[in-house]
C-alpha cells in the first residue's frame, strides 16, 4: 500500500530553536540591518560588500547551528509517509536533519549564483562568499537567495505538491509572506490541515485546520503523537 502524502510548509519559527534569528521579529530589522539595505536587488546594487557580508554572517551561523527536535521529528516520519517538506527558510538543517524531500522557496544560502546566468549555481566552500569570486563567465557571484521583489522560480513544483496532498501541515510560520502564504488556499479540500506555532499565523477562515499553539520542537512532538503516528 502507498503511503499517504504529508506535505510540510516550514517557516523560520522552525530553526529559531536552533539559535537562527527572524527579521520578522520586533522592530522588522535583521541583525541589525533594514532588510531592503541588504535582501533587495537594489540593495545589491547598491552596495554589493554590504549585502555579501551581511549573508556571508548570516551562511556562518547557519553553520554553528544544529537541527532542533522539530527537523529531527519531520525526518523521522518519512517511515511512515511521502514526506515533502516546502520550506521558507534559507539554512540546511531540514537536509541535516535527515529529511530526503526539501523545496527551498527562497534559495539556500550555502550555494552562490551566477549574477550573469542564474541557471548556475555552485555550492559555497565554507562560510564565506567573496567580491571577485566569479562564475565559469567570469562574473561575479551573489548569494542563492530570492530576494524581495524578485519571482520565486520554485512556486510551480510547491503548487503542485500542495495540490496533491493527502495531509497538510504548516510549520513555524505567520503566513504573511506571499507567495508562500498563498499555498494554504491549494490543499484539497478533504486533506486534514495542522498549524503548529506559538502566534496566531494568517489561515483563511474557510480552511478547517487543527491548531495547536506551540514551539516547533513541542508542537511538532504532540501533532505526531494526537495525530500522525498510526
Amino acid at each position: 500500500m502507498a503511503k499517504q502524502k504529508l506535505v510540510i510548509l516550514t517557516g523560520a519559527g522552525i530553526s529559531r530553536e536552533s539559535g537562527l534569528q527572524t527579521f520578522r521579529d520586533g522592530d522588522g530589522l535583521w541583525e541589525g540591518h533594514n532588510v531592503y539595505d541588504v535582501a533587495t536587488p537594489e540593495a545589491w546594487h547598491k552596495n554589493p560588500r554590504l549585502v555579501q557580508d551581511f549573508y556571508n554572517m548570516r551562511r556562518k551561523a547557519v553553520m554553528e547551528a544544529e537541527p532542533n527536535k522539530a527537523h529531527l521529528l519531520l525526518a523521522s516520519l518519512e517511515s511512515q509517509y511521502e514526506v515533502y517538506i516546502i520550506t521558507q527558510n534559507i539554512d540546511n538543517l531540514h537536509e541535516r536533519g535527515g529529511s530526503t524531500r526539501v523545496l527551498h522557496l527562497h534559495g539556500e544560502i550555502t550555494k552562490a549564483q551566477s549574477t550573469r546566468n542564474p541557471a548556475l549555481v555552485y555550492d559555497i566552500d565554507g562560510w564565506e562568499l567573496k567580491i571577485g569570486d566569479t562564475c565559469e563567465l567570469g562574473s561575479q557571484l551573489r548569494p542563492f537567495i530570492v530576494w524581495f521583489g524578485e519571482a520565486v522560480p520554485k512556486m510551480e513544483e510547491a503548487a503542485a505538491l500542495v495540490a496533491q496532498a493527502d495531509l497538510f501541515a504548516v510549520i513555524g510560520t505567520s503566513l504573511v509572506v506571499y507567495p508562500a502564504a498563498g499555498l494554504v488556499n491549494l490543499v484539497p479540500v478533504e486533506a486534514p490541515v495542522f498549524v503548529v506555532d506559538p502566534g496566531t499565523p494568517e489561515m483563511p477562515s474557510a480552511i478547517e485546520h487543527v491548531f495547536i499553539k506551540e514551539p516547533a520542537t513541542t508542537g511538532v512532538q504532540q501533532l505526531i503523537n494526537h495525530y500522525l503516528i498510526k
